[in-house]
């Protein structure tokens, strides 16, 4: 069942995205997320709004963007979604100090997975920081593999690493 993601221009009104979920419903389209991006109006003053939703097959989704279209929506991207194993782990320890962005460029340079969420709390500059990392990759087999490249990662740098914490 692929996962599809369109992300749409809408004015900021009433029922603009109502009316942009309809074709998606009625085209056989499961919503999955809808992130409406208000902070970043485009030239047209339109909001940004990505939809994710999984469908029977790819056909439906081509269906369902040209339902849009004829609608009047300005579809600005449309793809199938290629992470689809996630799960969050926490990392304890000086974070920031052993070189945060190395850390996750580690997992997003495999092109197979990507940190796509980060919570980072630190209490005091010399004590030790907490991240939560959520983690996608394109399969279960990919995102263990990503998991292995973490642990190697947090072990040299001698951070703790709990996991999961969820998964989802």
């Amino acid at each position: 069942m692929p996962i599809i993601s369109v992300v749409v221009e809408l004015l900021d009104k009433p029922g603009q995205l109502l009316s942009t979920l309809e074709p998606i419903s009625r085209g056989g389209g499961n919503i999955l997320t809808i992130i409406h991006q208000r902070d970043k109006i485009t030239p047209l003053k339109r909001v940004p709004v990505e939809i994710s939703f999984s469908v029977e097959d790819e056909r439906d989704a081509k269906r369902i963007v040209e339902k849009l279209k004829e609608k009047g929506v300005i579809v600005k991207s449309y793809n199938e979604i290629r992470l689809i194993a996630t799960t969050s782990v926490m990392v304890i320890g000086h974070i920031v100090k052993t070189d945060l962005s190395d850390t996750i460029s580690r997992i997003d340079s495999t092109g197979f997975a990507e940190v796509i969420d980060m919570e980072l709390t630190m209490p005091e500059v010399n004590r030790p920081s907490t991240a939560m990392l959520t983690i996608s990759a394109t399969g279960q087999e990919k995102l263990e593999e990503a998991l292995d490249i973490l642990r190697e990662v947090c072990k040299s740098k001698n951070l703790l690493l709990v996991e999961p914490i969820n998964e989802v």
